[in-house]
């Protein structure tokens, strides 16, 4: 079974810098503008409960179901929502987090390793299910965080979670051939004309 992960499209907080964690930010215009429709619709994709991943799922795949897992939510960055790492540079708390390579757990919201736990939860029984119906295809739209957490957890060859980092409208195609040890990367793929 291939899987493809792939990260919802720009949105105003992108565009800005600033982080929207669990904000249920929509796609911006340009985002909007930027996706193009994939060259295959499956029959149904998983999709983050925010709003910028079920429109770009829409956007993507045209009259597919789309099915909100709440566990594929992007990471609570608590009070450093809405904000930019400019209006937090001199913010104790954010300055803290920052140089514990983003780690700790962010004022009001959750830590790195309590989100890559989350999410990988829920994309391991996302795959568990897909394989036991024998589907040929899974697809998962959710956030570059999500991406980071599951990439850096199961795929090979392994790479540390930032390196994981990709655009707006990109994401990656995985094989599942070697689940439930890990999971193979076949390429990364973009679905958004932005660079």
């Amino acid at each position: 079974m291939l899987i493809w992960l792939i990260r919802h499209g720009r949105t105003r907080c992108n565009e800005e810098g600033r982080y929207q964690g669990v904000l249920d930010t929509p796609l911006s215009e340009a985002g909007r503008r930027a996706l193009r429709r994939a060259d295959f619709i499956p029959e149904r994709v998983y999709v983050s409960p925010l709003r910028r991943a079920a429109e770009t799922a829409e956007i993507l795949f045209p009259g597919a179901e789309r099915i909100s897992v709440p566990g594929l939510r992007e990471m609570d960055f608590g009070a450093f929502e809405g904000r930019s790492f400019r209006e937090m540079e001199h913010d104790p708390a954010y300055r803290t987090w920052v140089d514990g390579n983003c780690e700790g757990t962010c004022p009001g919201g959750e830590s790195r390793e309590a989100f890559a736990r989350r999410t990988c939860v829920a994309f391991r029984a996302l795959v568990d299910r897909a394989l036991a119906e024998k589907f040929s295809r899974l697809v998962i739209v959710a956030h570059g965080g999500t991406q980071m957490a599951v990439l850096e957890r199961y795929c090979r060859p392994a790479r540390p979670f930032y390196e994981w980092m990709t655009d707006p409208g990109t994401g990656y195609v995985l094989d599942s051939a070697l689940w439930p040890e890990a999971l193979t990367l076949i390429e990364r793929v973009r679905l958004s004309e932005e660079r």
